[in-house]
């Protein structure tokens, strides 16, 4: 399983991604607009949660911008404007962005909301993002990995939240908490260290 410590960077950071680069990645917010990286993988967040969570209204500009600025660089995937918790305005917003975000040429991956079911997502989305509340997130994804070969879970940082992504098959996960204290960071690095002879996707 891939992990991407968003924006994470700094000698710690490096130093991983240096030990694991096949196992690392970022995702990168484009509430923070920072170049992607030679050589490193990544993809894009919508930054709609970060909105939710500061009590800011989102702005479509910024995810554009980053787009239109790094598109040509083939990040991974881009997940689609979604609405945190709220799966019908989620769905109308993939109406609206996803022909947009289709002439970039990048995957797009959908983030699945509380009460969806495998019948909601697009036949076009590429990618799974599971978001939504936390409880409903774990105990649906046995469901996601089972229907769709290619899932995301977003909000993964501890070693045995990593531990459950993986034994349920997602194929990457994120957190912004894995370098904000040595304790921390061990533990990604222990658990990365535990996993990395197991075989990788190729992406």
């Amino acid at each position: 399983m891939i992990v991407m410590p968003s924006n994470n960077t700094g000698f710690d950071c490096g130093r991983l991604f240096g030990m694991f680069p096949n196992r690392l990645a970022h995702l990168h917010s484009c509430e923070r607009i920072s170049e992607p990286k030679p050589n490193i993988r990544w993809a894009l967040d919508n930054g709609v949660f970060g909105a939710f969570t500061s009590g800011r209204e989102w702005s479509e500009e910024p995810f554009y911008s980053f787009l239109d600025a790094y598109a040509a660089w083939k990040p991974m995937w881009a997940v689609v404007p979604d609405w945190v918790g709220d799966k019908d305005k989620t769905l109308l917003l993939w109406e609206k962005h996803s022909p947009a975000l289709k002439a970039f040429g990048v995957p797009l991956a959908f983030a699945a909301q509380d009460g969806m079911t495998p019948d909601h997502v697009p036949g076009d989305a590429e990618i799974v993002f599971i978001g939504g509340s936390t409880s409903w997130k774990w105990r649906s994804l046995p469901m996601w990995t089972k229907n769709f070969p290619r899932v995301h879970v977003g909000r993964v940082n501890s070693r045995r939240l990593l531990e459950m992504a993986e034994e349920n098959g997602a194929e990457s996960c994120d957190g912004t908490g894995w370098f904000r204290d040595p304790k921390r960071t061990q533990e990604l690095e222990d658990y990365l260290n535990s996993t990395n002879q197991q075989p990788q996707l190729a992406l």
